[in-house]
This record gives C-alpha cells, sequence and structure tokens, in this order.
C-alpha cells in the first residue's frame, strides 16, 4: 500500500480542487490519500464525491499552531467534523486570515514590493487565504524564485520583516480538541528548521503527555539526520511515525506521494479514532 498522510487542496492552499486532488492521488498509484487543509474540512464533501475506486480517503485538517512564540501545525485525522467546540476554534483561526493576509500585504509594499491585496485575494480564490497566496503573489512579480523561497525572515519566514502574527491554537489544546472530537493529532514537520525556529523536544515530551498520537517523520523538510533523530524520540516518547508530501499541487515542487506513511501505521490511525471512518471506493459518508 501507498499511504500519503498530508496534502491540501483550493479548499486552502492548494491549486488542485479536491475533485482533481484525488483523482491525481489515484494517478500517483496511491491507496490511501489525506485530505488536510488548513484549519478547514471544507473541501472533504467535493473530495468524497468524487473518489475513484480504490483510492481510500481519510478526512482531516492541519491546524495551525503556537506555543513560546513559534509556529507548529498539527494534522488532526478522522475526527467529527461536526464536533461543535473543535468547529468554533477552527473559526477563530479562519476568521484572522484575511486580516492577517492584509497586513503582510501591507508590510511588503512598505519594503518597495508593488503586491496587491487584490492579486492575493485573486490567487487565493475560494480558498482561505493564507502566506502561501502571499508567497505566490512575490513569485508572480519575481521577487522570489520560488513559494519556498518566501518562506525565508527576508519576507514572511516566522519573525520575518513582512510577517504578520494571526490567531493560533495552544497545541495543547488542539490535541485536546481532536481526542475529544474522535480524532488523531500527529506533529506536522517538526524538524522543519529551514521554515524558521522548531519548538524543542521538551515541548514534543509534553505534547505526547497530553495525548499526542504521532510525529510526522518522513517529510521533505526532513534531511536524513533529522529523519533518525525524530524517529529515535518518537520512540523514546512511544509516538507513531508518518510520512507524507505536504503536495500543494503547482505550488510546490513536491509530487504526491513523495513520502509515505507505513500500512501497520496506518492502521493504528484508524483503529484510535472514533469520530469518523476512511472512505473506500467512489463516495460515502464520513461520520461514524
Amino acid at each position: 500500500m501507498r499511504i500519503d498522510l498530508h496534502t491540501h487542496s483550493t479548499a486552502s492552499d492548494g491549486t488542485d480542487t479536491p475533485a482533481e486532488l484525488v483523482a491525481n492521488a489515484a494517478a500517483a498509484g496511491l491507496d490511501v490519500v489525506a485530505l488536510t487543509d488548513h484549519d478547514t474540512v471544507g473541501g472533504h464533501r467535493q473530495a468524497v464525491e468524487a473518489l475513484p475506486e480504490g483510492l481510500t480517503l481519510v478526512t482531516g485538517a492541519e491546524l495551525s499552531c503556537r506555543v513560546d512564540g513559534v509556529g507548529l501545525h498539527l494534522l488532526a485525522y478522522l475526527f467529527d467534523p461536526a464536533d461543535a467546540e473543535l468547529e468554533r476554534a477552527r473559526e477563530l483561526v479562519r476568521d484572522d486570515r484575511v486580516p492577517r493576509a492584509r497586513e503582510m500585504v501591507r508590510k511588503l509594499r512598505a519594503l518597495d514590493v508593488p503586491i496587491t491585496w487584490e492579486q492575493v485575494a485573486r490567487i487565493a480564490g475560494d480558498g482561505s487565504v493564507g502566506r502561501p497566496h502571499v508567497a505566490a503573489a512575490l513569485v508572480e512579480l519575481g521577487v522570489v524564485p520560488t513559494v519556498s523561497d518566501a518562506f525565508t525572515p527576508d519576507w514572511l519566514g516566522n519573525g520575518g520583516r513582512a510577517y504578520a502574527e494571526k490567531h493560533e491554537f495552544d497545541p495543547f489544546e488542539a490535541v485536546r480538541l481532536v481526542k475529544a472530537a474522535g480524532g488523531v493529532a500527529v506533529f506536522a514537520h517538526p524538524g522543519a528548521v529551514k521554515r524558521g525556529a522548531v519548538v524543542p523536544e521538551s515541548t514534543i515530551a509534553a505534547l505526547a503527555e497530553a495525548g499526542l498520537d504521532g510525529l510526522e517523520v518522513d517529510h521533505m523538510d526532513h534531511d536524513e539526520p533529522i529523519r533518525a533523530r525524530l524517529r529515535g524520540l518518537a520512540r523514546d516518547l512511544d509516538l507513531l511515525t508518518t510520512g507524507s508530501s505536504d503536495y500543494h499541487g503547482s505550488r510546490k515542487t513536491v509530487e504526491l506521494g513523495a513520502c509515505t506513511t507505513d500500512p501497520e501505521i496506518y492502521g493504528e490511525i484508524t483503529r484510535r479514532a472514533t469520530g469518523a471512518f476512511p472512505v473506500p471506493g467512489a463516495g460515502g459518508a464520513v461520520r461514524r
């Protein structure tokens, strides 16, 4: 089995619609794909309706968190999308996305970058606007060669010249909410130092005590020494280890299935989840 547990669609900051995403996942030879848009489940229904035979969909979301001034992302799998407390918390994050993006545009214009809000809004389309859309505008303008190059201290990286704060989950509260909604919580790309500061191992240990299920180890932003360190940490903390592409369509160069999750780990994730079932075949209900 080929299992990719971290992808994005136009419901947040990917370039594939949810329907295109599942079609492309099947074409890439995946058996299981997770749709984990930022702080939203808005793409799930379309993905389920378009799901090809032979492909299983794991519903999820990537939650924006911050602790001690450091940003981190939490992958939430197979939670009940109708859970009221988790939905209210996600709404608070989503509602802050437009003011934050506008502030980044303002800061970039102060740096003599000829970016406009209209340009960013056009790139975002119907998706949940975020930093990648601002980064894509910088690529269009020729300021940086790739979206990844915009996520540096010179531009939009954490603490960078055009960075703007936003409302984010406390990760301990996020873990609690995900677990209460029957989901499984995995720390996304915890060693992605190229993106900026990362949380210390002591914080990961505390999150494990609070109910964190796993670490995303095999990821394009982790070199081999980082992966080896994270595997050792996961063993010490009795955490699951996953792998995934963090696919964003044409917005990033990574391909679907670039990194994958072991089928036994996937099986354990589905056993732990009580909020939703994986959806096989050509559609079906995502609620238990």
